[in-house]
Order: C-alpha cells, then structure tokens, then sequence
C-alpha cells in the first residue's frame, strides 16, 4: 500500500512540474505571441521595465535609462519587438521587420490596407504618412470605453503595412519615437 501512495505522489509530482515548466514556456516572449491594444505577451503598458522583463521571460537591454523617452528591447528574442519607457514605465510597443507577430485578429507587416480595414471594420482612421509618399497612418481606434486611451497604428507604403505599434496615447502616436 505504501509503495502504491509513494508512485502515485511521485507520479503527480511529475505531472505538475511538466505542467509547470509547459506554463512557464509559453509565458516567455516570442514570436508567437499576440498583440494587444496594451501590450504584447504578458507585457503590459503601464509596467516598470524590470516587470515587463519578468512578464516577457527575457531580460530587456538597450538604450540607457532617462526621465523622458527610451527604448528596451528583448535580449535575445523575438528580434525586431521594442518598447517605447516614458516616465519610467512601458507605453508602447514596436514591430519592425518581424512577420510572425500579429494582432489578436492576425494583422502583420506585409497585410494590405484592405486587409487591415476588414479586420477592423469601422474602427480605422486613414491618416498620410509623415515620410512616405502616398504612405498612410491605418490607426485603430477601439470601442471599448476602457480602452479610450490606447491605439494600435499601421505604417503602411499606400499598399502594405511596413510596421506596426499599439499603446497608450500619446506616445502610440509619435511619429518619430522618442525622437
């Protein structure tokens, strides 16, 4: 009888640590993970970016930290993802050059505004792009009232979304990043 309690506890504590690891992969950063009007993974806006770097899993490196604007971005993966810090804390997200991450709906860099406009049906501004001739600003602007303050924006080259970013106003809208 004991030895049938001792498997069985052995067994179970094999399977919830599988779990536990299985739990813990999936919550780190990668190119699987989704985009929100908010954030990214586990990564929210509004995070220190010592949060942030446990939320994501991976630790955040880059540019020196100041009061006003700076950018981190994963160490290692998923490549092409930063965030904008503001006054100490996560307020935007960017994706550049990386096809694998998507929206909660799928949208990517590559999608046409066709496609963007019919995942958000009513929901996207057509702005002109600063820079790009014949460029535009697809910015989708939610319903939700608890979700006023946010934005996801898509640069497009007039055809195909080149880049895109999500996150708080008003930094979701500088054209420029921290410029």
């Amino acid at each position: 009888m004991k030895a049938k309690l001792l498997t069985l506890a052995f067994l179970t504590l094999a399977v919830s640590s599988l779990t536990v690891s299985t739990v813990v992969a999936q919550a780190k950063l990668t190119n699987q993970s989704k985009l929100f009007i908010n954030g990214v993974g586990r990564v929210r806006v509004g995070m220190t970016v010592s949060q942030a770097a446990k939320a994501a899993g991976t630790k955040l490196v880059g540019d020196a930290p100041n009061n006003n604007c700076y950018y981190v971005k994963p160490q290692n993966q998923p490549k092409n993802l930063s965030f904008m810090v503001t006054k100490g804390r996560i307020s935007r997200v960017d994706v550049r050059q990386n096809t694998q991450i998507t929206t909660l709906k799928g949208a990517k860099i590559g999608d046409t505004e066709a496609q963007i406009k019919s995942l958000y049906p009513g929901q996207i501004k057509v702005t002109p792009h600063k820079y790009v001739q014949d460029g535009h600003y697809l910015t989708f602007i939610p319903k939700d009232r608890a979700n006023q303050n946010y934005r996801v924006v898509f640069e497009t080259d007039g055809k195909r979304v080149t880049q895109f970013r999500s996150g708080k106003l008003p930094e979701v809208e500088f054209v420029e990043g921290c410029s």
